[in-house]
């Protein structure tokens, strides 16, 4: 029974992040083909509301965490168990990648919407960081456990990748997810800074989940 409720929580973070990476990326994508039809505020509202919608759809059965940071956030802060937290990451990587697979065989890009710095890497370093531990203290705000309560925990959550992406987007990606940066850079090829969007995520989580502790 446990090994079966676990399948079907990694299957909706497979699903949920898939969804992410296809709509996100793939928004950037079209931006860039159709010479900004999209636009990046488009764009950032893309994300948002990509986020907020897979919370509706899949955060009663594994709580819509999408991203590797945020499962590791979770489990710093002890509202998630050990045992499922590599489970919850391979989905993850698993849909991301399966997103930019697909991108990759549908588009001809460069980057498949992949982030780098558009300044210096520790400009992008310090604003992934930042970002991830906002993102990480709202969540756990509006999460009851490793899962989200309430009507509008999707739209504070999605409310706050999209202002995030708005405003730093031009800068440093506003990556926030490992995940959703990995797939696009290994598919495309272009993987330099890489370790920006691997670490800074993680580190801005636990930083978020200090935050939270520090009001709680």
């Amino acid at each position: 029974m446990i090994a079966k409720t676990l399948l079907k929580q990694c299957l909706a973070e497979a699903i949920g992040t898939f969804c992410l990476v296809f709509a996100g990326t793939g928004a950037i994508i079209i931006n860039d083909l159709s010479k900004g039809a999209v636009t990046h505020v488009g764009v950032a509202l893309t994300f948002g509301l990509v986020v907020m919608s897979m919370i509706y759809a899949v955060g009663d059965i594994s709580g819509a965490h999408l991203n590797p940071a945020v499962t590791v956030g979770f489990w710093l802060s002890r509202r998630f168990a050990t045992a499922t937290v590599l489970p919850f990451l391979a989905a993850q990587l698993i849909g991301a990648f399966t997103a930019s697979g697909i991108l990759w065989a549908m588009f001809t890009h460069p980057t498949l919407g992949s982030t780098h710095p558009a300044d210096t890497a520790a400009q992008s370093f310090i604003l992934e960081l930042l970002l991830t531990a906002i993102l990480m203290f709202v969540i756990l705000s509006v999460a009851s456990g490793p899962k989200e309560k309430g009507l509008l925990a999707g739209v504070a959550i999605g409310g706050v990748i999209g202002f995030e992406a708005l405003f730093a987007g031009p800068l440093s990606g506003a990556s926030m997810n490992p995940a959703r940066s990995l797939a696009p850079a290994v598919i495309s090829g272009r993987m330099g800074d890489l370790w920006i969007y691997l670490a800074a995520p993680i580190l801005g989580a636990a930083l978020g989940v200090i935050c939270h502790k520090a009001i709680e």
